[in-house]
This record gives structure tokens, sequence and C-alpha cells, in this order.
């Protein structure tokens, strides 16, 4: 049986060589062999925006899960009786040939999130793009290849959907890696399911958040504490991954001795959290994401988390940007953290950028610009002046480089 994911000196320069080639361009590598009809028409004169194409040599299938966890009711909507999750798994594929490329987004919760993304705290465009002709890299059901895979779960920041991880998803994904995305629904902007139910009217699910969680203290730690027990969940129901409407094949590749975890701001906070809490859990990376809960009242004292208090035991890395706005507040709890942990903890932070560098915005924003729907002070507001073409491939080689030194196969 075929390890994979690997990273050589050579795949590391010709990977970075063609992320940057290959940047926006809305083909590239094996991506290029599927059809495009997934897309919806855009409307006349909107931009349809692209996404960056994976760099591994593997061309990459994909899978969107639904997850029921009966034991606990919806910590955002108590009158929902359980809690539903969305996933989308993305895993090396053997062949994509005649198979449709996904949307980044699906299509009825890009419609929803085209409405309410003026409304957040990134204040995108309210007309000029369509949110749901966006393309990714991923083939919809392609057959796995065989081999035994590392597992990585994503969780996003908050208000995201777990659409706008998808290209670094899938770029780990094209050099061997399975990677579950989770969306966190009634945190996330929109989130759409396969079907109603008796509580839930509606396929899309909206946000309940209104600017910053994190300015709302209780309402932050019921954030957080809800994406710690989503991913658990998710964790447990992947011990049985043969049980999960996954592509055939697909489950035997699972080596869940190598599990990592990452995920960008409040996701960041719940996979660090994770990372000490869940013993199947042996790397995770934190991007730029706080490790405290905020004070409850004005010049009050913020609250450690428990792997705050206590240091990790296992890598974790600390990854963050050089631009962010609060990183002051972030570093107290990156700084208690790293004095109780040692050499087990890195940290990074990436130059000219901003807290959004982690997500699709860092390849989106700069062709919003260019259309003449965002100033240039907007852009570097949220993902800096440095340029797509230098942070896509950096954030991208550390954090594959990271998962491939700490999740060697036995």
């Amino acid at each position: 049986m075929t390890h994979d994911f690997s990273l050589s000196r050579r795949l590391v320069t010709k990977s970075a060589l063609l992320g940057s080639a290959t940047l926006l361009l809305g083909a590239g590598g094996p991506a290029q062999a599927g059809s495009r009809a997934a897309a919806a028409a855009p409307a006349r004169n909107d931009a349809v925006l692209r996404l960056p194409a994976p760099t591994g040599r593997h061309p990459v299938g994909c899978q969107s899960v639904y997850l029921v966890d009966t034991s606990r009711p919806d910590p955002l909507t108590p009158e929902f009786p359980v809690r539903e999750l969305m996933l989308t798994v993305f895993y090396p594929a053997r062949d994509v040939t005649g198979l449709a490329r996904a949307p980044q987004l699906p299509p009825r919760a890009a419609g929803l999130f085209g409405r309410i993304a003026p409304l957040g705290p990134l204040h995108l465009p309210a007309a000029g793009v369509d949110w749901r002709a966006t393309l990714s890299h991923s083939f919809v059901g392609a057959t796995p290849r065989p081999g035994r895979r590392p597992v990585l779960v994503y969780s996003p920041g908050g208000g995201d959907p777990r659409g706008w991880g998808t290209s670094l998803a899938e770029d780990l994904a094209s050099h061997g890696a399975v990677v579950v995305t989770v969306d966190h629904p009634g945190d996330a902007a929109a989130v759409e399911f396969p079907d109603v139910t008796p509580f839930r009217r509606d396929r899309v699910r909206m946000t309940v958040l209104r600017g910053d969680p994190r300015d709302q203290p209780s309402l932050w730690r019921t954030v957080i504490d809800a994406r710690i027990a989503d991913l658990h969940f998710v964790l447990d129901r992947f011990e049985h991954a043969a049980d999960l409407p996954l592509p055939h094949g697909l489950a035997r590749t699972l080596d869940l001795s190598r599990v990592g975890v990452y995920g960008h701001s409040a996701g960041g906070s719940a996979v660090t959290e994770v990372l000490f809490e869940n013993r199947r859990v042996r790397a995770g990376i934190n991007l730029e994401g706080y490790l405290d809960y905020p004070p409850t009242t004005p010049g009050g004292a913020a609250t450690p988390f428990p792997v705050t208090s206590e240091g990790v035991d296992r890598p974790l890395f600390l990854l963050g940007s050089a631009g962010f706005n609060r990183r002051r507040e972030m570093d107290r709890s990156w700084s208690a953290l790293t004095t109780r942990s040692g050499r087990r903890v890195r940290t990074e932070r990436i130059a000219d950028a901003n807290h959004w560098i982690f997500t699709d915005y860092a390849a989106v924003l700069p062709q919003l610009q260019t259309a003449g729907l965002m100033t240039a002070r907007q852009r570097n507001a949220l993902i800096g002046t440095v340029s797509p073409t230098v942070s896509v491939p950096e954030i991208r080689h550390a954090v594959r480089g990271f998962f491939a030194q700490h999740l060697t196969a036995h």
C-alpha cells in the first residue's frame, strides 16, 4: 500500500513556482480534465472570481457529507433538537475525466452569501459579483486513488462558510492528504443542507452572528465551545468511516493514526483546544486564532482556554499575519501557551499580510480590486499588501510542510 504526503526540496520548489504561475488561472494541472458546466451562468457584467489551482500531482475529488449529532441540541438555535453539520471531503483522485468541477460554495448558499456578504466584517461588495460562478478545482464523486492517507480536519473563521478554505484544502489533497472541511451552522454565513427537516424549514441556514462575536463575550464562548464539540464529533464519526456516505473505497485510504487539525481565526481557536483534548490528533495549526475567552466586563481579565493554561504535548504551529489589528490582544494568549509548551510550539508571521490572508480571500480580494469593486485600502485592511503570487504559495508550503513533518507514516 502506498504511503503519500511527503515533502521533498524538489517538490517544494516546483510547487511554489507552479502555484505562482497558475494562481489566477481558471485552468491548470489535472483539474483541466473536467467540465465547467457546474458553474451557474453569471449575470451580465458580474465578475466571476477564480481560485488558485492546486500544485500537487494528484487530481482532487470531493464529496459533501451531512452529519447529525443526536446527543445535543443546537447550541446557537436551542429549539433545534439536534446538531446538524455539513462537511466537504477532499481527497486524491484516480481519474476525473468527464466529471464536473464543484462550485466553491453550494448554489443556494452562494446566492444568499451574496446578499449578506456586505453586512459582514469584510464589507464585501453588494453587487457586481456572481458568487455562484466560482469553481473549485475538485471533481464531485471522483474515484479515490488507493493508498494510505493522513486525515486533516479544517475549521473556518467565524462567520465564514467552509468553502472559503477550498484552495488550501485542495492543495493539501493534491499532495496526498484527505481533508475534511467543516461548516458550523448558525455561525457560518450560509450553510446549505440536502433537505429540510421538521424543525428547519429552509435548506439554507443563515448565521446568527452580527459583527465580531469576540466583542460579545457570551456569544463568543458559545461559538467556540460549539466548534470544539463539532470537531470532536467529526473525529468520532470518522473512526467509523465505512458507515459514512463517502465515495467507494475512500474509507479504506484513511490513516487515522495520522490525524491533524487546522483552522483560521475562531477555527484556529477551536482546533488548538481539540489538539489538547483529543489524543487522536497528532498535530495542529492555528491560523491566527485567540486562545482565551474575552473579559465579560470592561477592564476584566480574559479567561484562558485549558490548553493555554496547561500547554500542549504535541506539535502546534501558530501562524499569524504581521498586520493583524488585534495582534496585541491575541499575542497575550499565544505567549502564555508557548511559555507552557516549550519547543513543541512554533510561531511565525506572514509579512505584509492581514487576518484573512489564510483563506480564499487572499486570491479573491485582489480580483475585486482589479474589477473596481474594492479599494486598495479595503483590500489591505483585510489581507495586507502582499501579492497572492507570494502569499498563497507561502502559506500552502508552510501548512503542508508542517503536516508532512509531523504526520509521517509509522
